[in-house]
Formats: structure tokens, sequence, C-alpha cells
């Protein structure tokens, strides 16, 4: 895993080293390990290096073909790369060096750019072919790997961080409005723009081109995800035979590494799946777990501490376990380096995100993680209640979108922002950006309560996942650190994707009794927290019943306490201080508002104040130009 960048000067203007060379400097927490840099006249790419296969200076990006016609800059790891160059080599193709780099150099001469559909692993990477003049950008089926662009008049500019752009002398740090107002929707962009304008991240499963001749931006996509074509015909011991033979294959195939290797270990069943398989493979195998201090956290938060789960789990599976407790007062501290790094912001607290990795990042060099689990498996049932019995595609949309309105709603957007932000918003319909996520596939179907959750396993998966991974990848690599997914491994995603939907959720035929007329059919929905039943069934043997019985609980710090608690004054000093950065885009009385009723225990606001303190670090930090580290 490592940081890529470049440039791409379409009117044929020669490229300074030291431009290429300040994109990569700043993205140099990514690539401790060393730098490259290429320049062909008007194009140059560029290369931080962590070193995880092949530590040799063989292994250097960039890297060129063996007559210098093609280079790439290459981030991620490709877990079939050892049988995809024993079938190279077979074809007469020579390799000086064991990295996977290698591999896509001599896969695009053999295949063209078409080889990306036979990759089974996490890549983002820029391709130069001198021959055709053509650029290549491309990125991983799943979007684990980030990658961003911009082009503006005849400059194209790319990099893994949208920081390393806007050190490009041509670029500026300027607000998207509509990216604002989508943000302040969902916690998340479900579009490819960004915060920053005339930024974009790249499409999962998708390459874009450009040639110096044509001038025109490209674009091809080649797979997406598809949890419609279930098999009906699979009985439940298939599903759960099949799915512990792929997870055991999943996990062993990314294990490779030339450095020391751990995990995340909650005390949930995905990473513990995990641990089970790398612990046969791995003696005293290295594992990691964020806890929280919970004395003064009040209802369910008081149990968000999962430390005794993973260290049961830890001892279990005789791992050399190290833990990290976050407590109220390492918010303050983290919070500007953490919007510094993520920069394209999403989803809820992620604090413990960087400090988790932090502590990972001591004692190896990769760390697997859970993510993905939840989503092939149905690990939020609770979601999937809202939906069930809805009556028609467009009834669907509506219930669903009013769930993941998860900050502001439609009405109270003209009193969130101040009228000059609202003026500039152009894309105000937020519902049509939702349903799109759907309409933009065919093939989904609304008949049955099974093809909603089919639908919302689809949503999520192209929304919510991705925004995790975004988080993953950017607090790990702050601290150097290589996070890898074994759930998205290829084969695993294609196999649990036509598991019947009756398998996934161990209680779907008592979830299809309820009575729609029943007042507290809601409290009847919620109840059900069965998710990932053919996992947990899969993994009884390994994982012990403690942790396969155990309700569901997601990785989330106590935010809702410490808010009226220990960090109330942090967030009063920062929000509602009136040289606050945010002022020129929100409405100050709204955040007033937002605090009172949170303090005084009517709503829970606790995502949206998060959301408010990043913003704010966002706006010091990329429209003000104030440094973190320097404060």
């Amino acid at each position: 895993m490592c940081g890529i960048a470049g440039i791409f000067n379409l009117n044929g203007a020669p490229i300074a080293h030291r431009t290429i060379k300040a994109m990569t400097d700043s993205i140099a927490h990514r690539g401790p390990d060393g730098e490259g840099h290429y320049i062909d006249v008007n194009v140059a790419l560029g290369h931080r290096r962590l070193a995880i296969i092949d530590l040799s200076p063989k292994a250097a990006q960039p890297m060129a073909s063996p007559n210098g016609d093609v280079v790439v800059s290459y981030d991620g790891e490709i877990y079939n790369f050892l049988k995809l160059k024993a079938e190279l080599q077979a074809r007469g193709h020579n390799f000086v060096s064991r990295s996977d780099t290698e591999v896509l150099i001599h896969g695009y001469l053999e295949y063209g750019i078409s080889f990306v559909e036979r990759l089974n692993g996490m890549f983002a990477f820029a391709l130069w072919d001198a021959r055709k003049r053509t650029l290549y950008l491309a990125r991983d089926r799943y979007g684990i790997k980030p990658l961003y662009w911009r082009m503006k008049g005849s400059t194209f500019v790319f990099a893994s961080e949208i920081k390393a752009i806007l050190t490009h002398p041509e670029v500026s740090a300027e607000l998207n409005p509509d990216a604002l107002n989508e943000y302040f929707t969902f916690q998340n962009l479900f579009r490819y723009h960004t915060l920053f304008k005339g930024i974009n991240l790249l499409q999962a499963a998708s390459v874009r081109w450009i040639n110096e001749k044509e001038k025109r931006l490209e674009k091809r996509t080649w797979w997406d995800f598809n949890f419609t074509d279930r098999d009906n015909q699979m009985t439940a011991q298939e599903a759960e035979d099949e799915t512990l033979r792929l997870l055991r294959q999943a996990v062993t195939r990314q294990l490779i590494s030339d450095v020391p290797l751990g995990s995340y270990l909650s005390g949930g069943i995905d990473s513990g799946s995990l641990v089970a398989v790398a612990s046969e493979n791995i003696p005293r195998f290295a594992t990691f777990t964020c806890g929280f201090q919970v004395q003064t956290a009040e209802g369910v938060e008081a149990e968000y501490d999962e430390r005794r789960d993973a260290e049961f789990m830890a001892n279990h599976f005789k791992t050399e376990h190290y833990e990290q407790v976050v407590s109220s007062s390492d918010l303050p501290w983290a919070l500007p380096r953490v919007v510094w790094h993520i920069e394209d912001l999403r989803l809820g607290m992620s604090y413990p995100n960087y400090y988790i990795s932090r502590l990972a990042s001591k004692f190896v060099k990769v760390c697997l993680s859970g993510a993905g689990g939840d989503e092939l498996y149905g690990g939020y049932p609770w979601r999937y209640y809202r939906v069930f019995r809805s009556v028609s595609r467009d009834d669907y949309f509506r219930q669903y979108y009013d769930f993941w309105q998860r900050l502001v709603t439609d009405q109270d957007k003209q009193r969130l922002f101040t009228q000059g932000i609202w003026h500039q918003v152009k894309e105000r319909d937020t519902f049509r950006t939702f349903s799109r996520v759907f309409t933009f596939n065919e093939k989904l179907k609304y008949d049955r309560p099974e093809d909603h959750i089919a639908n919302a396993l689809y949503f999520e998966i192209k929304t919510f996942l991705p925004a995790l991974f975004i988080v993953g990848d950017k607090l790990s690599m702050a601290n150097s650190l290589e996070e890898r997914v074994p759930f998205l491994d290829n084969d695993l995603v294609d196999f649990a994707q036509r598991v019947p939907i009756k398998y996934k959720l161990g209680d779907l035929k008592e979830m299809k009794k309820i009575d729609e007329n029943e007042v507290r059919k809601l409290r009847r929905y919620q109840v059900y927290d069965d998710g990932k039943n053919v996992l947990r069934k899969a993994m009884s043997h390994l994982v012990p019943q403690e942790i396969i019985k155990r309700k569901k609980q997601g990785f989330s710090s106590p935010d809702e306490s410490w808010y009226r608690g220990e960090n109330i004054k942090y967030v009063k000093e920062t929000l509602l201080n009136k040289r606050a950065a945010y002022r020129d885009f929100i409405n100050p009385g709204f955040v007033e508002k937002t605090i009172t009723e949170h303090c005084e225990q009517k709503q829970n606001k606790r995502l949206l104040l998060w959301s408010l303190l990043c913003f704010e670090h966002w706006c010091r930090i990329f429209l003000d130009g104030w440094k973190p580290q320097n404060g």
C-alpha cells in the first residue's frame, strides 16, 4: 500500500520536478519507505512507498516496462498476483522482482487495460502508455483504495489524497455547495464529487483514460454488485459450508506479506472470524482492540466498551493482544488530525479508528479489518424492517430515504444553511440523489420482502461501505499502516451475493408474521438481531459460542454522553465561537439550537454535532490554511 500522484498537461507544457515532488511530499505518511518520480515532458507520475511485498529496490515505483514505454504508479495489493504471474510467464513474460506491481505492467502489455477485470484485490493505479500517449486511472471493484482527480482546462491532476492535488499551483481549495448539502443530509456523499469544488473521486470498478491528442476524458465500468440472482436451490448447509471454505481462502490469501501482520479485534463475529482463521496460520498472531472509558456514559453507551469480549477471544485464539483505551479527553487532540487526514468527510465518530490504527502501527505494518461482513451478510436487521413491507418501489424509496437522512431533514435545510450558500446549491433534491443509487441498476426488483432486503444490502454496500473504506484507508495510512479487508475477496463476494436472504436473516419467517396493523409493530421488528445468521453458523466450530450468540454492536465511542458531559465545554468553545469558520456557510443559530436540544436530552444529536465539529475544522484547515500539527 502506498500513495500515488500525477499530472498530465494536455497542452504539452513541461512539468517541473518540484511540482510532482510537492504532491508526493504531502502524502509522505502513506509511504515512508521511499519515493519515486517519473517525468515524460508533460506527464508526471509520483509515488510514496510503503514496502509490504518484496522490500528490495527492485519493487520501487514508479515502475516501468522492460523497454520503458509503460510506467505505473500503484497503491494496493493484488492477492492473486502469483497465479497471474505464472500465467504471464507461460506466455513468455520475464520478471525481475517479486512484487505485484510488475504483474500489473506485464498484464497490461499482454491483455490491455481490461486486465484489471482479472485482479482480485484492492488497488488504485495510474498507468502511462507512452506509445499511445494515453494515461489510465483504475480502481478496484469495491473502492477500497481511494483515487481523486481534477480536470480543468488542459491540466489533469490526480492523487490518492486530495491534499496532494491542492499542492498543484493551479489548484486552490473551494467549497462545493452541492456536496455540502448532500453531506449534511446523509453524513456521506452518494455521488462522486467531494466537498472540494472540481475534485472528484474515481468510481469503483472503473477505468478512466485520457489521450494527449483527443484530450477527452473517457470512462468504462466493468462490474457492479448483484444481490438479485440468489440461488434459491441452495441448502442452508451448502451456504454454511461454502461460506466457511471461501472465508478461509480469503483470509489465507490476504496473509501474504514480507512484514509483520495483525488484525483488529472487537467483540464481534466479523473480526473474530478473521482472527480465528489467521491464528491457525500464524502463531501468536497480533490483535488490537480499542476500548472506551464508559464510567460516565449513560444508557446503551455504558455497554460500548468491547474489551472484555475481545480479551476473551484473544485468550481463546492465543493471540499477542494489545489495547488502546480512549477517553473523552482524547477527542479534542485527535479531531483536527482526523479531519486533516480524512479530508473527504464521511460518516460518524471516527477518531477511535485513528487511535487503534496508531496503536497497531507500533507493532505491525499490515492489519486485517472485518469491514464488509455486515453489508454482505445482512448485519443491520433493525434497518431492514423499515422497508420490509413496502408496497411499491416509490414507497420503498420514501421509507428508506426518511431513515437515511442522518443529519438534517429537507424541511430544516434553509434553517441550517446561510442564505448565501443555500442560493448556490444547485442540486437541492437529495431524494433524487438517493433514488439514483437504486434506479442506476435496472436489475433490482421490488416485488417481495426478500427483494426489499436485497435492495437494502445493495444500497448500503454501494454507499455506506465505500465511506467506511475512505475512513479506514485514510486513518490507517495516517499511521503508515496497510488495512486489508478479507470479506471483500472476489470469490467470497460472488458467493455471498447468491446466498438466499432467508439464510442471512434467521427470523425472516417471524418477521413476515408481524401484523402491519399492530400499534407497536416497529418495536417488534427491532427486537430481531439475527443478522449474518449463515456466517454465525459457518463459524460456529471456530469462534466461541459466547461470540456467535452476541448481539450486534457497532464500533462507536459514547459521544452522546460525552457531548453532554466532559466534552460539552469543547463543543461550545468550538461551535459557539463568534469567529468560527463555519459561520460563512452554516447558521450559528441552528448550531446553538442543536447543542441545546442535545444537552437538554430532547434529541440525541451526536451525529450532527460530530459533523458540525468536523466541518468547522475542515474550514479552518482547508479554507483558512490552519495546520493541525501546529495547533
